[in-house]
């Protein structure tokens, strides 16, 4: 069976009423993803990386975060993923997960965090990136 999986940068909304912050981890199989990266000379290699790269066929485990945006009230994801393209010797690619279609199955561990409140608010002093908080 096919299904898709879509984690987006920008927020989103974590099904079910009253979700609160987790740690989502996962192994699986990716038929398409999208993950940061870029091929040309980064103009400020401090800086955050915003351009995607797009891989198939993969096989990937992924591990991150699903905080609350205090200025959406939103859920901000944050997942790391590194996956071995299959019909490349199974070369690896490491970044964060944009989006992915999964291949076959996907197994998925999700733990509520009851306690610290996480939440991701922007750091303007930081180019804007939402940063991960407890308290």
């Amino acid at each position: 069976m096919r299904g898709s999986l879509t984690v987006r940068p920008e927020g989103g909304v974590l099904p079910g009423p009253g979700a609160g912050p987790a740690i989502p981890s996962f192994i699986g199989a990716f038929a398409e993803a999208e993950i940061v990266g870029a091929c040309e000379k980064l103009a400020d290699p401090d800086a955050p990386v915003w351009a995607k790269t797009y891989v198939t066929n993969v096989e990937a485990f992924g591990a991150g975060t699903l905080a609350h945006d205090p200025a959406t009230g939103g859920i901000l994801p944050h997942i790391h993923v590194s996956a071995g393209l299959k019909a490349q010797s199974a070369d690896g690619r490491t970044s964060h997960l944009l989006s992915a279609k999964v291949q076959f199955l996907s197994e998925l561990l999700i733990v509520e965090v009851t306690s610290p409140t996480m939440t991701r608010p922007r750091n303007p002093d930081l180019y804007d990136v939402p940063l991960l908080t407890f308290g």
